[in-house]
């Protein structure tokens, strides 16, 4: 059974929290949990987020700074704000327009939308609505034509790059899934790949997925496509400058939402390696955990280029899907603004790592009767 009929709009949606609360709502619980499962014993899932919780931004006052200008310049193309969609499969499990919907609200932002290759609608129909740039996520599979046809497709369609998923030589062991037996519902299917037995995703993947993937890949890929390559699911600093010599146009550290190797680090922990590692050879981009404009702005500070939300949309699209996806986006663009505004910066030029500490690099207040405990060293981020 597909998720509730999505309402039009949440009642008091202030946050990306408020949406998540509505699609929990809204969605039956095996499907609940496909979207919000991780790898293992979550381990990963729960590091994301929290990851932020023990960094704190320092403001500047008195800077000047007038209204927050958001723009950059990625691949050849502005975007209005340092947000895109990430790649999510399947959104017509919890909306009968699916990733058309999610196109029309990334649209009214003019964000991008990173569209999945297990995508529940046609590719072509997605560009039709598209109001910002469009990627393409790929899984190499087996079959190097099908691969092939679907990069064809998508750069004929106006995609502007490919995301190659480096992370799942095969499924993570998702046991929300497993406890669940998840199948997908009838008529729930990817709509750009041929076949008829993709019920189960982890299945599908087994028989499908390229498990002797390696760097070689780029090459064919360069064989097949003049569009840029982005690396999706790095997260060693080794990986990462292999990746600029290998040729790759961007990367994202990325640990797959928590959802393939349970026990990995939370992606904001290993940014800021990764971003020296690769000493501006290419842009880096991040997902995993971003619920709030401060989260964005911790993330550029530590030498992101952009964020990628993945699960946040899809709780928008199924609480008012058009609407409810222009509506996360919004929230997290206005937050970005208000945190950029209040931190004194007028300009994602301005924004640097002095705008961020964690929770045991600040001074410590001395507690009565406890004395004062010594000040921590300033520790370099583990990489």
């Amino acid at each position: 059974m597909r998720g509730a009929e999505p309402a039009d709009a949440p009642d008091e949606a202030f946050t990306l929290a408020d949406y998540e609360r509505r699609a929990r709502a809204l969605l039956p619980p095996a499907i609940w949990d496909f979207i919000a499962g991780g790898a293992g014993e979550e381990r990963t899932l729960r590091a994301n987020e929290a990851a932020f919780e023990r960094l704190w931004l320092l403001p500047r006052v008195l800077t000047g700074a007038g209204r927050p200008i958001t723009g950059i310049r990625l691949l050849g193309r502005d975007w209005p704000a340092p947000i895109g969609v990430a790649p999510v499969a399947y959104h017509t499990l919890v909306h009968p327009e699916g990733e058309i919907a999610t196109a029309r609200g990334a649209a009214r932002a003019g964000l991008p939308f990173v569209v999945s290759t297990f995508a529940g609608t046609v590719l072509e129909d997605i560009a039709a609505v598209a109001g910002g740039p469009l990627w393409l996520q790929l899984y190499c599979f087996r079959d190097r034509d099908v691969t092939r046809r679907l990069v064809e497709r998508a750069e004929h369609a106006g995609f502007e790059a490919i995301v190659l998923t480096v992370d799942a030589p095969r499924l993570g062991r998702r046991l929300r899934d497993v406890r669940n037996d998840f199948r997908l519902p009838p008529g729930v299917a990817p709509a750009n790949i041929s076949g008829d037995d993709f019920a189960s995703p982890a299945g599908h993947a087994a028989v499908a997925f390229d498990p002797a993937l390696d760097w070689s890949v780029l090459s064919w890929l360069r064989s097949v496509s003049g569009l840029p390559i982005v690396l999706k699911g790095i997260l060693g600093t080794s990986d990462a400058r292999r990746a600029v010599a290998a040729g790759a146009d961007a990367i994202v550290v990325s640990n797959h939402g928590g959802r393939q190797l349970d026990g990995s680090p939370a992606t904001l922990e290993m940014l800021p390696g990764i971003v020296a590692a690769v000493a501006g050879g290419v842009p880096v981009l991040i997902d995993g955990g971003v619920r709030r404009g401060v989260d964005v702005l911790a993330c550029l500070a530590l030498g992101a280029a952009a964020v990628l939300v993945g699960r946040p949309v899809l709780h928008g699209l199924t609480a008012g899907g058009a609407d409810g996806v222009a509506g996360v986006l919004g929230i997290l663009l206005d937050e970005l603004q208000d945190t950029m505004a209040l931190t004194g910066v007028d300009s994602l030029e301005a924004v640097d790592r002095s705008l961020v500490a964690q929770r045991e690099q600040l001074p410590h207040l001395p507690l009565a009767g406890l004395g004062t405990p010594p000040l921590l060293p300033d520790a370099a981020w583990r990489t």
